[in-house]
């Protein structure tokens, strides 16, 4: 069977960056599992799959605009130290998450200085090419249930607060913005191994949704 939408894709990769360094794979671990159409990949890469059959294996080069967005620098800002609060020392390359109306949000710590730090809200990958290797290992067509999930499921797959997520509809305990129908609000369905555990998405393609 041949990868179209609506079909459960299991893939190992590797992705790379222009350089040759290794950003990440599956290498040693379960082959990563997503439907096809569901936008639970990049949009470049997930449009490279269509078509692809068991066996293949293929490399794809995702731009910037079909990953996670061209580096904005309007996303980055000086803030004053004391704003880390509960923070005993702020070092570059620590993570944190900022609330927004959207809900939380990754926030990067670019450069630190005495009294100030510059802060990020680019995807680390923004502006890159994505150089993904590909191995289909599986393919089948996707279940009406695996389609249509029964409840409510929030972005990262949780059902209710029983997952550390939102309690069905609007915003839950986790600030897990779901829609009506349980999608992540930025369009993209992820599962609940993708959720961060902080109360985030976890939707895979969250940051090119919004932009970042």
């Amino acid at each position: 069977m041949k990868i179209a939408d609506k079909t459960v894709v299991q893939m190992h990769y590797t992705l790379t960056s222009d350089e040759g360094k290794v950003i990440d794979s599956s290498e040693g671990r379960e082959p990563l599992q997503y439907i096809q159409g569901a936008h639970m990949i990049v949009v470049g890469l997930e449009k490279a799959m269509v078509g692809h059959d068991v066996g293949d294996k293929f490399d794809v080069k995702v731009i910037p605009s079909e990953g996670y967005g061209e580096y904005n620098e309007e996303m980055t800002q000086e803030v004053p130290l004391d704003v880390f609060q509960g923070v005993d020392k702020v070092v570059e390359g620590m993570m944190f998450y900022a609330q927004t109306p959207a809900g939380p949000m990754p926030i990067r710590v670019k450069s630190v200085s005495e009294k100030t730090a510059v802060i990020d809200a680019n995807h680390e990958l923004a502006g890159k090419n994505l150089n993904f290797a590909i191995e289909v290992v599986s393919v089948r067509e996707a279940t009406e249930e695996e389609l249509n999930p029964q409840g409510h499921h929030c972005c990262c797959g949780g059902k209710g607060d029983s997952e550390g997520c939102c309690g069905g509809k609007g915003e839950g305990n986790g600030e897990c913005k779901c829609g009506e129908d349980g999608e992540c609000e930025c369009g993209g369905q992820g599962n609940k191994e993708n959720c961060d555990g902080n109360g985030g998405c976890g939707c895979p393609n969250h940051d090119k949704h919004h932009g970042k």
